[in-house]
Formats: C-alpha cells, structure tokens, sequence
C-alpha cells in the first residue's frame, strides 16, 4: 500500500512537471515567435481582392475583369443558415473556442508522432486558424508553421470579433472556379445571390473548403454530393436543421453548373478601353484586384441598337456578293452519331450572332440542320435564294434552283435568327465601325469596333487609320466659308491636272460620275460631293493653309498628306477622330474630344477625381462651379444596377474622397475642380452655314436615304475612298454625332458598286431610328449675323426679290454677292418685302 500511495505521488509530480515544462515550453515559444507574428488588427483593413467592375452609364453591368472572382459581404448580408452550414462543416464549437481546439490540436500531435512526420494528418485547424493562414502564412505544412498559426489565432481572437472573424473567413476562403468566398460562389456555380440559396445549395458551398478544386459540383458532382451529405448530417447533429429539412435538401437534386458574372450589355470594345485607362491610372495589380468599379458613357439603349444596325448592315452587304460555299465538310459518317455531331459543332466558335450549324439532309426543296444545343432548323429554297455564287467582288453566279446544290450533307454554315425565323448566312467578309457622341460633352454613347470582339480585339472605331474620302470635305468647304468663300460661290468643275507630292505623280482628279459640271456653286458642291470642287478649293487657299485649318479640328497634321489630294480625303482618321471633328459642326463651333469614363468608384463607393473635361458651351460666358456631389455608394456586387451617380454630361468634381491610387489626377496636376470651357475652332456663323449644307446633303444628295427618319433636323456627308475601300456616312442633329465605316480590314475593295450610301448610311439610319426615338427635333436658329437673299441659280449673284427661277440662299452679312443688274423683279404679290433680314 505504501507503495501504492508512493507511485501515485510520483505520478502526480511528474504530471506537474511535465505541466510545468509545457508551460515553459509554450511561454518560451511564444517568447520567441510572437515578436515575427504580424498585428492581427492588419486583419481589420485588409484589401480582399475584388475585381474591376465595368458599367454602363445606366448601371448595366458590361464586365468583371480580374483573375480572382470576389463579392464582398458584411457578416450581416449572409444567411444564418449559411453561416451555420459552415460552422457545422468547419468549426462546430467556433464561438465557444479560444482560436483553436485542444481535443483537435493534440489529434495532429498524436499523429505526428505516430507516423514520425512523414504524412499529413488531421489537425483539427478552427475557422480562426484558417484565416490565420489564409491571410498570414504559406499553406505548407510544418510544425513551426502549425505553432505560428495557433499563437496567431489567438491573438486574432484577443482582438477581433468572432463575428469579424466569420466575416473574414466566408469572403476569403477559396471556394473553386477562382470563387473567393461564398458571395461569388453562389453566384459562379448557382447564378444566385447568397439570400436565394436552398439548404442544399448552402451545404454543397460549405463542403468546398475542404477539397475545392477536387470535390466540387463541376469538377466531381458524386463526390460533391456525398461530401453534402455529411455537411448535411453535422446541421442537423448541430440542430441547425430539423428532420424534415435534412431529407428534403439530402434528395434535393444539385443543379451546380458555371455561370461567369452576370453580364448585362454586350460593349466590349468599350470595356477594353475602361480597362486600359484603369491600368493606366493604377496599375495592372491595383485596377484588376482593389474593386473599382467604372461607370462609363455609354448608353445600353443605344450600345444594343449600334450593335445590331452593324450586324445587320454586314449582312446585307455579304448578300449583295454572293454565296462562298460551307466553311468545310465534314465526314458524313457524324450524320449518324448525333453526339458526335453536337461535339463537332461546339468546337466551332459563335461568330457575332452567326450560328454553326451541319446540314444532315437536303434536297431540292429543304435543307435540315443540327445545331450545337441539339435543335434542328430547316430551310426551304425561298429563303435562300439570295445565296447565287460569289464569282469575284463584282460578279454572282445565277439564282440556286435547288438547296442541295447550294447545301449538300455535311456542309458546316452559318444560321441566323431573324424575327421571321432561321436565315442562311457566312461570315461577313467586309467590318464596319460605328461610334455615336454627344456633340456638346464628346460623352460617347455607343461604340462597336468590329463585327465580333471574341473573333478581333482590334478596334476599329479607335484604332483604325482609314482615309475618309469624301466625308472629309465638309472641312475644306468651311475653310473656304472662313477665307471669303458663300454657299453661292461658284467653282469650276472642270478637269484638271496637278502634280502631287504626296503621289509622286501626275494627278488628274475626277468625279464619282466622271463627268463634269463646269461652274457650280459650294452647295451644290456639296450636296453632290463634287470632287473637283474640293480639289480647287483646296489649291485656290494653299495647301499649306488648307491643311493648317482642317488641323485644328483635330485631325493629326502627319496624317494629312501634302498634295491636293488632301482635299478629298486621303489621308487617314479613325471613326472616333471624325465623329469628334463633325461635333465641331454640330455643337456650334467648339472643339470636344471622345470621352468613354463617366465615373470611377472605390471599392466604398466613393467617387475618385476625373480629368477636368471640356464641355461645348455656345452661349456661355461663365460657368459656376456646381457643389461637389456626395459620395456614391456602391451598389452590392451581386445588385450591380444600384448606382447613383451624377447625370450624364455634368462635369465630375475633383478633390472627392476615396483613394486615387498610383498615378491619380491630383488637383495640383490638373488645376481646379471646375468644368473646362471647349475651345472655339470656327465661328458659330460657319458652323450654321456647313450645318445648313450638309442638311441639303440629306435632303436632295447623296444622303436621301435618310429621309426615311422623317426628320428636318438631321446633316451628314457620305464618304467613299479611291476603290471602294473605304466608305462612310458621317451625319448629327444638334444633340448626337454618329459615324459608320465599312471596309476590308485588308484595305481590298469592296466592290465597284459600293459607296458610302450603300454601305454606311443604312447602317446609320437603322441606328439612328433607335437613337432619336426619344430626341425631339430641334430648331437651329438663325445665328446673329447671317441672312438670306434671293440669287440666280446660275451666277450665285444676288437678284430682286420675285424674280423668275431665283433660289433663296443664306450669306454672311457682310458678303452678300453684288445685285445681278438684269434681274427684275416679279409680280407685286410675289414680291418679299423681307428678302433680306
């Protein structure tokens, strides 16, 4: 017995001495590694990474750019219910724990020790070690790594929260699919918010920390499941479900599958422009992954309208050259393997709105098609007869008399879906480019680059150097209004030959028609594009003159050549450029340059300071500073329509609170917060005349197809370059300027037949019916200083008022022509006592 009591007291001295050497241990290690140990308040302003967010100015959501998909949530916005799934999977006593788990910790050391390190085991990690080493540590396992994380967890719990702890947690944790937390996760694999989820779904989420790119919905739907079904069985051993739930939501079946973010508008080439000018100001690591978010100009209305009108002008004008023939055949044995088939077809990329599609049977009559989600089309030979073979840009083939000529078995084509069904269709050979602007604010509105961004990222609205052709001279008729010149002037439209430098040859210059019209006045001139016109011009101010002034529209002087043939446009402009110089007519005279950000917000909300931007102000003297608007919430990222922010064409004040970032617009740089007054390139008086021209252009000339918009408001000038290669309509009412190219991106030639009309203008009036249908016409009054006379159609010399065959035209006031001496006037009753006011 004495023994006994011997043994158990030597028993009890050496548990406390092992206690005490423990503790010494540990307060030694602590000593020791708590000074490296980074400041868990850190953890209250840590940055998660959150993508840029790309907007249109009505709040729909274009794109999220960044490696890493994240939506933030406040611990409040997450369900109970979802909290509690994760706390049953992960970290069943997480509120009752100090940082980490005694029962868990001495499992891994146990373990450790059996297996002398050489395998990982079950370490019984808590949600608060895990944010530990989420946020502080490497992920690779050793025991110094596994001491540091558990003194870490404690010092995170001694000075956060355990709500600030959860919060952390469930939006940093890795969940597959480049989710980041459960926000995004909900949305990548059920396309919901975290409030629309079921039981299920959140007990399929609350499964992924463990194995997230292993054992998920996608990548293993069985194992996910079965990993569900545990989370499950924990919430309900947790008593955080019922009986009846549990069965409910273990038999729910999972319909996980991968949505990206939730895009709302189709403007890529706009997006790529907001991300070069957010990497621009911040840094590729800074704008991918701080959550900005950038509110630019352009309107989805119009976005959607320019986005079809661009389609659809592509379309016709590959049908008026004819049909290429399949894309290829494939063997006909995948007829017979519908598997096969749809595979076949996913593997060929969309192209625009242009649909893969196999032919499995036709005939005389019809033709079927299999589609790449496994539907049929059918088409009879009514609907494609436009399909006539392409023999060469000018010639086509006879009528098909037969589909099975034109679509035999295993042909790959393309299908389209009109509003009266399925139409036979090919990739377009020719691109187009539109861009639409505000006239006074260069605000733009739309912008398409190309037929399909995911086939080409080069934009041609912005990058493209093209020569405008005759959509440049309305620039060389307003030099010559500015150096003496009236709309009743005349010009010899007669052949002449020159020698251009810019050629390095002879140059006989011709009309479209090649024919010539000898003396003619500037407006009529310009309603009928006259080559030869311009070209005199041009020769009659200098060259050197004429292209010092079509500089200060803003056309790149290096771009312009140094030849007469300047005058008709052969030099080179991209769509935007021109867009901004025709506001120049538009506006009244000032000078705007495009602009595609209306606001950039932090990741709070807060607007950041913008370039101060020149605003077209005709009438203005002064502008007063408007009061600096509130800061701007931001939306919840998975509500991105919830913005508020200043309307559209009012200057955004600087010195806004928010983080500005690497390279910021600091007031300093860029003066004071205040809008900036547009420079004045003409005068109000020859904008009003150019303006008056170019109406004429659509109301008799080469631009009458617009008329089909039933509005008085409207001017513009087609443009077509040597060959056809190039072809525009360049048109605007006060408020909107709008551009369209059409061309080969291999400078070929569209076709002998085609011409800025053809081509650009049907492109245009389909946009522009979209665009003006909530625009009122807008009268343009009469400037101070201009007037109207009566003069003889054949002199442009001014006549009495009533006399026989006079036209009325309108004149700067201090050049009216001389009075035709022979003129006589009318009748009393036809006679204008107003002729001239």
């Amino acid at each position: 017995m004495p023994q006994i009591k011997s043994l158990i007291k030597f028993s009890i001295r050496l548990f406390f001495l092992g206690l005490l050497l423990v503790v010494i241990g540990v307060t030694l290690l602590w000593l020791i590694i708590a000074p490296s140990l980074p400041a868990a308040e850190a953890l209250r302003d840590v940055e998660l990474q959150v993508p840029l967010r790309v907007y249109s100015a009505d709040q729909r959501l274009i794109t999220s750019i960044g490696e890493q998909r994240r939506i933030p949530l406040t611990i409040d916005e997450i369900p109970t219910l979802l909290k509690q799934a994760f706390l049953a999977a992960e970290d069943g006593n997480f509120y009752q724990h100090p940082g980490f788990d005694w029962a868990g910790t001495m499992r891994g050391v146990v373990g450790y020790v059996r297996y002398l390190g050489q395998r990982r085991v079950p370490g019984g990690s808590t949600i608060t070690q895990q944010v530990a080493r989420r946020f502080f540590l490497s992920s690779e396992f050793s025991v110094t790594r596994k001491v540091r994380e558990i003194f870490l967890a404690i010092r995170i719990e001694r000075e956060l929260s355990k709500d600030e702890i959860l919060e952390l947690y469930l939006n940093k944790e890795f969940l597959g699919h480049r989710a980041y937390g459960v926000g995004a996760a909900a949305q990548i694999y059920y396309n919901k918010r975290v409030d629309e989820l079921t039981i299920a779904e959140m007990a399929m989420l609350a499964g992924l920390p463990q194995r997230p790119s292993v054992v998920n919905p996608i990548t293993n739907p069985a194992a996910a499941l079965e990993r569900r079904g545990y989370v499950l069985r924990r919430m309900l051993d947790e008593k955080f479900i019922d009986e009846s739930e549990f069965v409910e939501a273990s038999q729910s079946p999972d319909r996980a599958s991968l949505y990206g973010p939730t895009s709302e508008l189709s403007a890529p080439w706009i997006a790529e422009i907001a991300r070069q000018q957010a990497v621009e100001r911040f840094g590729a690591e800074k704008a991918y992954t701080r959550g900005y978010s950038i509110v630019t100009t352009v309107d989805s209305r119009l976005q959607q309208a320019a986005r079809n009108a661009v389609r659809d002008g592509l379309d016709a004008y590959d049908k008026r050259h004819g049909w290429r023939g399949p894309e290829r055949q494939i063997d006909l044995q995948l007829l017979d393997a519908p598997d096969t088939l749809r595979a076949e077809l996913r593997a060929v990329p969309t192209v625009g709105d242009l649909l893969p599609a196999i032919v499995v049977a036709s005939d005389e009559e019809r033709a079927r098609f299999a589609l790449a989600d496994g539907s049929e089309a059918e088409l009879t030979l009514e609907r494609i007869g436009w399909a006539r073979a392409h023999l060469g840009r000018d010639a086509l083939g006879s009528r098909p008399q037969s589909v099975a000529e034109v679509l035999p078995a295993g042909a790959l084509v393309r299908l389209r879906r009109g509003e009266d069904g399925w139409r036979l269709a090919q990739i377009p050979e020719a691109q187009s480019a539109l861009v639409s602007l505000e006239a006074s604010t260069g605000a733009v509105l739309a912008l398409v680059g190309g037929l399909d961004f995911g086939a080409s990222q080069f934009n041609r609205a912005t990058q493209s150097q093209r020569q405008p052709g005759s959509a440049f001279k309305p620039f060389i008729y307003a030099a010559a209004l500015d150096h003496g010149y009236t709309p009743a002037s005349l010009v010899n439209d007669a052949p002449i030959v020159l020698d251009d430098p810019s050629q390095e040859r002879s140059w006989k210059p011709q009309n479209f028609s090649e024919r010539f019209f000898g003396p003619t006045r500037l407006r009529e001139g310009m309603i009928h594009s006259r080559n030869l016109i311009s070209v005199r011009i041009a020769m009659a101010l200098g060259l050197e003159r004429s292209i010092d002034y079509v500089s200060g529209f803003g056309f790149r002087r290096e771009t312009i050549p140094a030849g007469p043939s300047m005058a008709l446009g052969a030099g080179a402009a991209t769509p935007a450029e021109l867009a901004a110089a025709y506001a120049v007519f538009a506006n009244g005279g000032l000078g705007i340059e495009p602009r595609y950000v209306h606001a950039i917000l932090d990741d709070q909300g807060r607007e950041l300071p913008l370039r101060p931007w020149p605003l077209a102000c005709g009438d203005c003297i002064a502008i007063e500073q408007p009061a600096a608007p509130e800061p701007v919430g931001l939306p919840p990222a998975d509500a991105p329509r919830n913005l508020e922010l200043p309307v559209l064409g009012e200057p955004v004040a600087a010195g806004s609170s928010g983080e500005a970032g690497a390279g910021a617009f600091a007031d300093e740089l860029y003066g004071p917060p205040i809008p900036l007054l547009a420079s004045r390139i003409i005068s109000p008086q020859t904008a009003w005349l150019i303006r008056s021209m170019m109406g004429d252009v659509i109301r008799q000339g080469t631009g009458r197809r617009a008329l089909t918009l039933n509005r008085d408001d409207l001017a513009g000038k087609t443009g077509t370059s040597n060959d056809q290669r190039d072809t525009w309509f360049a048109g605007f009412n006060r408020d909107l300027v709008t551009v369209v190219w059409v061309g080969m991106d291999n400078n070929e030639s569209l076709g002998r037949l085609e011409q800025g009309g053809r081509t650009a203008l049907p492109i245009w009036i389909d946009f522009m019916e979209t665009a003006l249908s909530d625009r009122p016409q807008r009268d343009d009054p009469v400037p101070i200083g201009i007037v109207e006379a009566s003069i003889d159609a054949a002199t442009g010399l001014r006549v009495r008022p009533g006399t026989a065959g006079a036209l009325r035209e309108w004149f700067p006031a201090d050049r009216l022509p001389a009075l035709q001496e022979d003129s006589a006037p009318g009748d009393a009753d036809d006679a204008d006592p107003y002729d001239i006011f």
